[in-house]
């Protein structure tokens, strides 16, 4: 079986229209660095960044008293509505160091998904949430490219070698040269999406996520302290939840 197809297989779980489970294993979500971490100069946490053992992203202090987690896709609209209306309230509470926030990429879109993870993911953990914040600034013009390109094109695509996918998908929708305009090389990026443990990587964090949370509807999904939060998957729901755990 092809790598596109068993991805295919992964992300099927989940319907865009949710675009959007019961966990048990909190301990997955510690990020590697388990070890006391000073503050950093200045106070500001959202300057620590980190790789989580379960293939997330980390912003903050690992050590913060509510850790949340977002299980998102960068080509999901409602993740989208939810890194414009409550992403900024979220780094406000990052910044004092009680707030850890976890973004763990999620397969919705197949090759586009996973063409997108891993451009953002290139240049390490430091560029990762300023590129993301970007991307999805930018969701509508490079998904419309997408969806505008005829569907043999896009199956030509999905049927190259693994190591050509997502190096062709990246170039339909322009993320070299996106890339290249944020400080991402152009070859470094290609180097980046057709690198098969990296490829592995997208997909089984994937896969985790249904292991991990049975419950889990779809993106965007949050979780705190090890608590996937049913019915929540806009800011306006998580809002009040965010709060009653800082409190």
């Amino acid at each position: 079986m092809k790598f596109f197809n068993t991805l295919a297989c992964v992300a099927a779980v989940t319907a865009l229209g949710a675009c959007n489970s019961k966990q048990e294993n909190a301990a997955n979500n510690a990020p590697l660095n388990l070890t006391p971490v000073a503050p950093p100069q200045g106070g500001d946490w959202t300057q620590t960044v980190s790789l989580t053992a379960d293939g997330g992203m980390l912003m903050g202090n690992p050590n913060a008293k509510v850790k949340l987690i977002e299980i998102g896709s960068l080509s999901c609209p409602h993740c989208k509505a939810f890194a414009d209306e409550g992403v900024p309230s979220v780094i406000n509470h990052v910044k004092s160091g009680n707030l850890s926030w976890e973004f763990r990429p999620y397969v919705i879109h197949g090759a586009v998904d996973v063409a997108a993870n891993l451009v953002i993911r290139c240049n390490g953990p430091k560029t990762f949430f300023p590129l993301m914040e970007a991307l999805y600034k930018e969701q509508d013009q490079w998904m419309a490219k997408v969806t505008s390109t005829p569907q043999n094109q896009i199956e030509q695509i999905q049927n190259q070698p693994t190591n050509q996918v997502f190096v062709s998908m990246a170039n339909l929708i322009g993320l070299q040269d996106w890339a290249a305009a944020r400080g991402v090389p152009q070859a470094k990026s290609n180097q980046c999406l057709s690198n098969q443990q990296m490829i592995d990587r997208e997909v089984q964090t994937t896969s985790d996520v249904q292991n991990q949370y049975p419950d889990f509807a779809g993106t965007p999904s949050f979780i705190i302290n090890g608590t996937l939060l049913k019915d929540t998957a806009s800011w306006e729901k998580l809002k009040p939840q965010l709060e009653e755990a800082l409190k």
